[in-house]
């Protein structure tokens, strides 16, 4: 163990659990716990710290002696930096036992239930690809990397479309390729940045709130519906109209193409207008016949291959004959009430 700029360095430590929010977990040789968020369990690591608290350390793996068993190769080439992602890098099964294993806890240790059995976690059949909401921001200085910042060379292009670096509510990291939604996503983020950047649209600045594009979100569903809402953070009609015609030409398969102007200083949707541009204001989610009619600011299951599971699940777990009156005190748009209102008296 030594100093360094205030900060301990901790060698040869073993990385034994994992934790929430996609931290794992270490032990000093003083006994404190060290969460990290860049190792896995059966890693064995130097670990530099960054904050100390009273009882636990926060910190991040900066040598690797022996990598664990458990991991896997991350797909996407922004895995590490974006964020939006924090297991990637380990094998899905023992994803799901950890899962499991944090929800337990919590039920023990912070609700104190106690019960005989617990059922194992129903994975998804894909690990990859099953989002159906995607909400992406605009900025006019993207987030560089540390080889870039370092670099003497031309950084290129500037402007990026992408996610928050976590923790950073003004760095936006340019997305090239993201895994959690299928296509057309990807393509049409793409098309809309590589668009704007020739026809010289403003990227939004966050800090000086000037800038034009805004943010943009993809809604897709099972049924072949795909919904785009870009936000402006000011009118300018005729670029306005021309990146909405580019969309339209080059996607005909999105079935509603959205806008919103939005002027203040956040950029939640729920106070604005939204205004329907071409196609529909809404798309559609189907489950076993029922139909769900979902707009751009209606909440629904972001999985909807594992909300289909989760509803099937709810409905045997109530053992219905046919007979009951069910009450549903808790609902947002009543997707599980409909979901077993067939198999009720009412």
């Amino acid at each position: 163990m030594s100093r360094k700029q205030k900060n301990q360095i901790f060698t040869h430590i073993e990385v034994i659990d994992a934790g929430s929010k996609g931290k794992s977990v270490a032990k000093s040789p003083d006994g404190r716990v060290i969460f990290l968020s860049n190792a896995i369990p059966g890693d064995v690591v130097d670990i530099q710290t960054l904050k100390k608290r009273s009882s636990y350390y926060e910190g991040k793996a900066i040598n690797f002696h022996t990598y664990s068993a458990k991991r896997t190769k991350p797909e996407c080439q922004h895995f590490g930096v974006c964020g939006g992602c924090k297991w990637q890098h380990m094998d899905y099964k023992f994803q799901l036992e950890y899962k499991q294993k944090e929800v337990e806890n919590n039920l023990k240790r912070i609700g104190h239930l106690d019960w005989a059995e617990t059922l194992p976690i129903l994975g998804c059949e894909s690990p990859y690809f099953y989002r159906n909401k995607m909400e992406f921001s605009f900025s006019d200085s993207r987030w560089l990397t540390v080889d870039e910042i370092q670099s003497d060379g031309d950084l290129g292009d500037r402007n990026a479309l992408g996610f928050h670096i976590p923790g950073m509510w003004d760095k936006i990291l340019d997305i090239k390729k993201c895994w959690l939604q299928a296509d057309p996503s990807n393509a049409i983020r793409n098309a809309i940045k590589q668009f704007a950047v020739e026809n010289n649209l403003e990227f939004f600045n966050t800090r000086q709130q000037t800038g034009f594009l805004r943010t943009l979100m993809i809604r897709t569903s099972s049924t072949g519906d795909v919904m785009v809402l870009l936000q402006f953070f000011k009118e300018d009609r005729i670029n306005r109209e021309k990146l909405l015609d580019f969309v339209h030409a080059q996607f005909p398969e999105i079935t509603a193409l959205l806008y919103v102007i939005n002027s203040k200083a956040n950029d939640t949707l729920y106070d604005q207008e939204i205004i329907c541009y071409k196609g529909q204001d809404h798309i559609f989610e189907e489950m076993e016949g029922l139909k769900f009619k979902i707009n751009a600011k209606s909440f629904y299951q972001t999985n909807s291959q594992q909300a289909y599971e989760l509803y099937k699940i709810t409905r045997d777990f109530a053992n219905l004959s046919g007979h009951e009156l069910v009450y549903d005190l808790y609902t947002g748009a009543g997707t599980i009430a409909q979901f077993v209102a067939k198999k009720l008296k009412k």
